[in-house]
């Protein structure tokens, strides 16, 4: 499994021109699900989303002192099966992404296991498979 991990003031997402996700401060993950991912993975990508520490301390003197958990903030996730793509010749190949029907199970047990270790009301994604929009704005 891969993670692109960006932190956010806002971020957006946008399917036919529709918003269908959106967040204040927090993180924007985009999660790729390699083709032999199971639950170590997931568990591994969830412990490390909520604990990676990428804000500085209350008093500012410390980068890198407190993660999305600590200050209550969200995350948007969103499936990118090009993640785990080669480049072969002028076009990619994406044999080493999982299938569209498991990867769509497996990143559907990276958001509850996200809800379950952290807040429901604080995780947010995409729409599986769809073309997407993503807006991000970065610190």
């Amino acid at each position: 499994m891969r993670a692109v991990i960006q932190r956010v003031l806002r971020a957006s997402v946008r399917v036919d021109n529709d918003i269908i996700s959106s967040i204040d401060r927090g993180l924007c993950v985009l999660i790729g699900i390699f083709n032999d991912d199971d639950q170590n993975d997931i568990d591994y990508i969830v412990r490390k989303l909520l604990s990676i520490r990428l804000w500085p301390s209350i008093d500012g003197n410390r980068n890198w002192n407190r993660n999305v958990v600590d200050l209550d903030y969200s995350l948007l996730c969103i499936s990118q099966f090009t993640l785990h793509a080669t480049l072969k010749g002028t076009k990619p190949d994406f044999h080493l992404s999982m299938s569209g029907e498991q990867s769509k199970i497996l990143y559907e047990k990276v958001l509850n296991q996200l809800k379950q270790n952290y807040k429901t009301d604080k995780i947010f994604d995409g729409l599986f498979g769809a073309m997407m929009n993503v807006n991000i704005g970065m610190y």
